[in-house]
């Protein structure tokens, strides 16, 4: 082999050894193993008056810190009916509320408070999310109009109007604000998955955490 084949040939080695050492730095990374947060922090996560999706027993529980002006809630949504779906009775979704966007959340959030003393919670839900770009854009929304959206997931808004304004939707929107701020929530949405945050945030990872506690429950 003459000189400049030597040369050629080490280059190539040494491309080659660089590819692969990139390759193992760049290369998907198993899941770490979520652990629970501490018992303070986890008897923050549920309240008793939490909205709850799916059966009230189910051996898994997902909680959302969910803002319903936020569009990444909205986004995540269907992903997490799926995930119920997918796993039947085995998945609940407990709803905390997460005033991020100021006074659109909090009118949105008392319109599903009111939704939920009617018994239509779910189904205001899916309109208020389904019509979100409407209400909650930057701009400032045409006044009612996020219950006119409500009332066709069947939501009676004479009735709204007044429980809207009721102690118990103060509370709630106050115990929330403190738990988001002990908790130390500062996006939305957040997702903990029997008491194990979701780190790293994403559809996959949720998805993952939420089948390995199923497959646990059922062992």
């Amino acid at each position: 082999m003459n000189r400049r084949g030597l040369i050629l040939s080490v280059l190539a080695v040494g491309a080659a050894g660089f590819g692969g050492a990139a390759w193992y730095a760049t290369r998907p990374q198993p899941m770490a193993e979520a652990v629970p947060v501490a018992p303070e922090v986890n008897d923050l996560l549920i309240r008793s008056y939490s909205p709850i999706l799916g059966p009230e027993t189910a051996p898994v529980t997902i909680v959302e810190f969910f803002d319903p002006a936020c569009e990444a809630c909205r986004a995540f949504y269907p992903v997490v009916k799926d995930i119920m779906a997918e796993h039947g009775d085995a998945v609940r979704v407990v709803i905390r509320y997460t005033a991020f966007h100021g006074d659109a959340s909090v009118e949105a959030i008392r319109v599903l408070e009111a939704a939920r003393m009617q018994d239509v919670f779910e189904p205001v839900l899916e309109a208020v999310l389904r019509e979100q770009p409407r209400w909650a854009s930057h701009g400032t929304p045409a006044p009612g109009l996020i219950l006119e959206i409500a009332a066709s997931g069947g939501l009676d808004v004479e009735a709204a109007r007044t429980q809207m304004l009721a102690p118990g939707v103060v509370a709630v929107l106050n115990q929330d604000g403190a738990d988001v701020e002990a908790v130390g929530v500062r996006q939305t949405p957040t997702f903990f998955v029997n008491a194990k945050p979701l780190d790293p945030f994403g559809e996959a990872e949720l998805r993952r955490l939420v089948a390995a506690e199923v497959a646990a429950s059922q062992n």
